[in-house]
């Protein structure tokens, strides 16, 4: 009996172990498969080369077009469009990788195509899970008038939404990570308390809702439609076939996993084990006993009878003692396997869980592209990690601990020790840990000091920055609170009641801040890098050739002035100004310019040129087709029978 019921406690937390194991392990497929798949790049892909060229002339129409981006992209169907003059979609192939790289793309065109422009937009998934779009124009035997409109925007309620959703996910993870830490591990009274659990739940719905959201709206969000395209089981399949998908999924898993985990944590603190005992027939037996004493004075006989019945009655009792002590060490048995599995085996399986969860984000974002990917994405999780135990615990000491004791239930006293000092301890280990990461990615992000202001993610970063120092400095009061209260000999509890309800407006500030923060974070996901998304402006100044000079008065120790704006890949404008050794403008009849490539085989593309003032000309739409290194030749006409060229190299991001 002793041995089955030890084997039923055993068997008991073995089925606990392999449940979450298995939950994890399944986790860990997905998760490895995401970073085996993870190539060093820069966020956001960026378009390196095409052919044909953007605004190239062809004599015949090309067979394919073939386009190679800086990092591995995906893509469907519906990925890449060919347009006609008309803006009418036209039919193509299917696309493809080149040679099966994953940087690049392809697609078959029609061999009869008339002449004229053709527009080509393109709209694919980084490395990093963001969509990037473009367009490049070509044309057969001579260029049309115009070129058909291309809207590479998405649609402004799917960005709307897909934020929204991202912003839930981490939200949910900080309710869950960090209420369930409050709650199970902080908070003495934590596991009894029906609002912890209630928070702690809600964190998971939340979380598990964000991340459906996302999935959901990463169909139309790639191929660039409505919301109505959540509904489309294509679009569907795309999403879950891409890593980021993969990693959504293995997000799924863990929260599964953590929330069965806090279930049997909170299921043992509301319900605590009670050893069984087994009750006996020691008063009968006592009694037989005092019976059996009184029939000394009786016959032999008699006293043969109350031998054998004391016997009887000793065996019985015997019997009953023998059995209490089987179901006591049985419930002790099984007792100490649930305390073990308690103790070590949930703790152990939860904090894996907790690592593995974040890394669900900095697998598909911006921490696995990029330099220093190796240090970026533990990193990136830990920053996370930091966030969310420190504004989910806070959520909940708000709402569990530092409420007005009126509001709770007579029979619960509110005590803020030892969850407020606990918690204070913690949050101070979260803010040095989200100071340090957030400094090294900071600076991993932007580069530079001038992107900082000249970018959306550089901008949106001193805002996230600003909130956060708010929020260090609500810290920073609440913390001397505990550390001059927890001096008293009274405790915390002593606290004068003014001086508790400013800790609890000093603790909504901060819970109202990190959801700022949490908001802020959830843009900075979604927006390129200032790394990669600024371009410093080119400011170059070339001398005028010598031959340029002896033909144009004027231009004797003249030099050319070039501004090119913003230098990256795409529309540019570039304005040339002649200036004499005084400083002063001078016109010549003519400047016109090409485009040319010195690293690739990539025909000159013409950049038109007109005059703005004497002295000043300006190229309007002069058009990058990708990054690197490029001249702007300038053909300087002096006069009728003159004209110089006038190289000038320059950098475009």
């Amino acid at each position: 009996m002793t041995h089955r019921i030890r084997l039923a406690g055993h068997r008991w937390a073995r089925l606990v172990t392999r449940m979450t194991v298995v939950l994890l392990l399944a986790t860990g497929g997905l998760v490895t498969n995401l970073a085996s798949t993870a190539q060093p790049a820069y966020a956001h892909a960026y378009l390196v080369e095409t052919s044909p060229v953007d605004g190239e002339v062809l004599a015949s129409p090309p067979a394919e077009v073939q386009l190679r981006f800086n990092e591995a992209v995906s893509f469907n169907e519906r990925s890449i469009q060919l347009l006609d003059t008309n803006a009418e979609k036209l039919t193509i192939g299917t696309v493809g990788h080149v040679d099966g790289k994953a940087n690049t793309a392809q697609v078959g065109l029609p061999a009869d195509l008339a002449e004229g422009t053709y527009v080509l937009a393109w709209r694919v998934t980084s490395a990093d899970s963001h969509v990037v779009s473009g367009a490049l124009t070509f044309s057969i035997g001579h260029p049309s008038a115009t070129a058909a409109p291309v809207e590479q925007d998405a649609h402004r309620a799917v960005v709307v939404v897909d934020a929204v959703g991202r912003a839930l996910a981490f939200l949910g993870m900080a309710l869950a990570l960090g209420g369930g830490l409050f709650v199970a591990v902080l908070w003495p009274t934590g596991r009894t308390d029906r609002r912890g659990r209630r928070i702690v739940w809600s964190g998971f719905a939340v979380l598990a809702a964000g991340t459906v959201v996302v999935l959901l709206v990463q169909g139309p969000y790639a191929a660039g439609t409505s919301l109505a395209g959540v509904f489309d089981p294509d679009l569907l399949g795309a999403a879950l076939s891409i890593r980021l998908g993969h990693a959504l999924l293995a997000r799924l898993v863990i929260v599964l996993a953590l929330g069965v985990l806090f279930g049997l944590a909170v299921r043992h603190g509301s319900h605590p084990a009670t050893t069984a005992t087994a009750t006996t027939t020691a008063p009968a037996t006592a009694a037989g006993t005092a019976t059996a004493g009184t029939a000394t004075t009786a016959t032999a006989i008699a006293e043969k009878a109350a031998t054998r019945t004391a016997i009887a009655e000793e065996a019985t009792a015997g019997t009953a003692s023998t059995a209490t002590a089987i179901a006591e060490e049985a419930a002790t048995g099984t007792a100490g396997a649930a305390d073990a599995t308690r103790r070590i085996v949930l703790p152990a399986v939860a904090a894996v869980g907790a690592v593995a969860l974040p890394l669900t984000w900095t697998l598909t974002d911006h921490a696995q592209t990029g330099v220093q990917t190796w240090l970026a994405v533990p990193a990136t999780s830990l920053h996370l990690l930091a966030m969310a135990l420190w504004l989910g615990g806070l959520i909940t000491l708000a709402a569990c601990v530092l409420i007005p004791a009126g509001r709770r239930e007579s029979s619960r006293a509110v005590t803020l020790a030892p969850a407020l000092p606990r918690f204070s301890g913690l949050a101070q280990v979260c803010f040095a840990v989200i100071a340090a990461t957030g400094v090294y990615l900071a600076w991993r992000q932007v580069g530079t000091w001038a992107a900082l202001g000249a970018t959306d993610f550089g901008r949106l970063l001193l805002g996230k920055l600003a909130v956060v120092l708010a929020v260090v400095g609500l810290a920073a009061g609440a913390r001397r609170f505990v550390r001059r209260r927890g001096r008293e000999p009274l405790g915390l509890d002593a606290a004068p009641a003014a001086a508790v309800r400013r800790l609890r407006r000093s603790v909504v500030g901060e819970i109202l801040l990190g959801v700022a923060v949490v908001s802020i974070t959830a843009v900075l996901v979604n927006t390129a890098p200032a790394r990669t998304s600024y371009a410093p402006p080119v400011h170059t100044t070339v001398p005028v050739p010598a031959a340029a000079a002896e033909s144009a008065a004027g231009l004797r120790d003249a030099s050319i002035e070039v501004n090119i704006e913003p230098a990256r890949s795409g529309d540019n404008v570039a304005d040339i100004y002649l200036t004499g050794p005084d400083g002063s403008l001078v016109a010549v009849p003519e400047v016109s310019g090409q485009l040319e490539s010195p690293d690739r085989d990539v025909p000159a593309l013409p950049v038109t040129v007109t005059a703005a003032e004497p002295g000043h000309y300006v190229a309007n739409s002069m058009s990058i087709p990708f990054p690197g290194e490029w001249v702007l030749r300038l053909d300087i006409r002096v006069s009728d029978f003159d004209e110089t060229p006038v190289r000038v190299p320059f950098t475009a991001r």
